[in-house]
C-alpha cells in the first residue's frame, strides 16, 4: 500500500513546482473520496494565496480543427517567449463505460518533453457538458506551482464552452475554413462568448478560403452587441502545423490584458468567477448530500418506477423527494 502523503509534503511539492507532487495532488482534487476532500480543501487552503498570476485561457473549436496541434504549437512559442505553460485537457469519458482515452500527452509530445510545461488530462466524468469537475481546482494547483500560462481545452463546441467561459480571462474559438457555409452550425452564443477567433489550417491550398472566411466571421461578429468588457473580438487566421500566426495571437492575448486590466473588466471579472465558483460549488454539495439521504434513498427507487411507467409525472415525483428531504432536514 503506497504512502500517504502528508499536507506539507503536498504543499512544499507544489510550490516547489514538483511535477510529480502537482500531478498527485490533481488526482487528490479530482477524488470523491470524503477524506481525500477534506485533505484537498486544506492544501488548496493552504495554496490560495499562491495563486492568480496566471492567464487563463479557454481553447474550444469543432471537432477536427486541430485543438491539440494549435496548443503544442502555441505552448512551444510561449515557451520560446520565456512562459510556462500549463494545458488542462479535458478527454470526454464514455456515457457507457465511463473511461476515456486520456490520451493529450501522446498528441502534444513535443510540447510534453519540454521542462518548461506541464500537461494534464483529465476526464470529464459525469460532469455537464464534458468539464471536469475539478478543473478550477487543478487550475489553482497549477498557478501554485508556477506556471504562468494555464490554457484549458475543452472536448468541443457544447455546454462545456459556459462552463469553461466562467473560468477563464480569455476566450478563445477555434475556427475552420472551405468547410461549405462558414457560419453553418455554430451557434451564435458561443461566438459571443469569443474573444477571438482563429481560423486554424490557413496554409497551402486553404490559405484563400480562410481569408474568405475571416472576412465572413468578421461581418457577423459585427452584427453582435458591444460586449461588456469593451473588447471587440478580433477574426485571426493561423497554421499550428506550420507554427504561423502564434506571435499575432499572442500580442493579441496581451492587448486585452492590458485593455480589461485598465478599464477594470479583468478584476470584475474574476471576481464575479469566484462567485460563480461558490455556486456551482453549492449545486454538487447539496446534489451530493440529497442522493445521500437515506430517506431519499429508500424512496427513489419507487418513484422512478411510477415515473418510467408514466403513473406519475416528473415534476411531481422531483417535488415529492425535495419535500421529503426537506422534511427530515427540518427534524433532524
Amino acid at each position: 500500500m503506497k504512502r500517504r502523503l502528508s499536507i506539507e509534503e503536498y504543499t512544499e511539492g507544489v510550490l516547489s513546482g514538483n511535477r510529480i507532487i502537482l500531478s498527485k495532488a490533481i488526482t487528490l482534487v479530482e477524488s470523491r473520496r470524503p477524506a481525500d476532500r477534506l485533505l484537498a480543501m486544506q492544501l488548496l487552503e493552504r495554496l490560495l494565496p499562491h495563486t492568480g498570476k496566471s492567464y487563463r485561457i479557454g481553447i474550444t473549436g469543432v471537432p477536427g480543427v486541430g485543438k491539440s496541434t494549435f496548443i503544442e504549437a502555441f505552448g512551444l512559442y510561449l515557451i520560446e517567449q520565456g512562459h510556462r505553460p500549463a494545458v488542462l485537457a479535458i478527454d470526454p469519458s464514455s456515457p457507457k463505460t465511463k473511461g476515456s482515452i486520456l490520451g493529450d500527452k501522446t498528441r502534444m509530445e513535443r510540447l510534453s518533453m519540454q521542462a518548461e510545461a506541464f500537461i494534464r488530462p483529465s476526464a470529464s466524468g459525469r460532469s455537464l457538458g464534458g468539464v471536469a469537475h475539478a478543473t478550477r481546482e487543478a487550475m489553482l494547483l497549477c498557478e501554485a506551482a508556477g506556471f504562468d500560462v494555464v490554457i484549458i481545452e475543452t472536448v468541443g463546441v457544447g455546454q462545456s464552452e459556459v462552463l469553461v467561459k466562467s473560468m477563464v480571462d480569455f476566450f478563445l474559438l477555434l475556427m475552420l475554413a472551405g468547410a461549405g457555409d462558414e457560419l453553418q452550425g455554430i451557434k451564435k452564443g458561443i461566438m459571443e462568448m469569443a474573444d477571438a477567433l482563429v481560423i486554424n489550417k490557413a496554409d497551402g491550398d486553404n490559405q484563400r478560403a480562410a481569408e474568405q472566411a475571416k472576412r465572413a466571421y468578421e461581418n457577423a461578429l459585427h452584427l453582435f452587441r458591444a460586449p461588456e468588457n469593451g473588447w471587440f473580438p478580433p477574426v485571426l487566421t493561423c497554421s499550428a502545423l506550420y507554427n504561423q500566426g502564434m506571435a499575432e495571437i499572442w500580442h493579441t492575448l496581451l492587448r486585452f490584458r492590458e485593455q480589461t486590466r485598465q478599464n477594470g473588466y479583468w478584476e470584475k471579472n474574476r471576481q464575479n468567477q469566484r462567485l460563480e465558483w461558490l455556486r456551482f460549488a453549492l449545486q454538487e454539495h447539496l446534489l451530493e448530500a440529497f442522493y445521500r439521504h437515506e430517506a431519499v434513498k429508500n424512496k427513489l427507487s419507487a418513484l422512478e418506477e411510477a415515473v418510467l411507467h408514466n403513473r406519475l409525472l416528473p415534476q411531481h415525483a422531483a417535488h415529492m423527494l425535495v419535500d421529503l428531504f426537506l422534511k427530515q432536514q427540518t427534524e433532524a
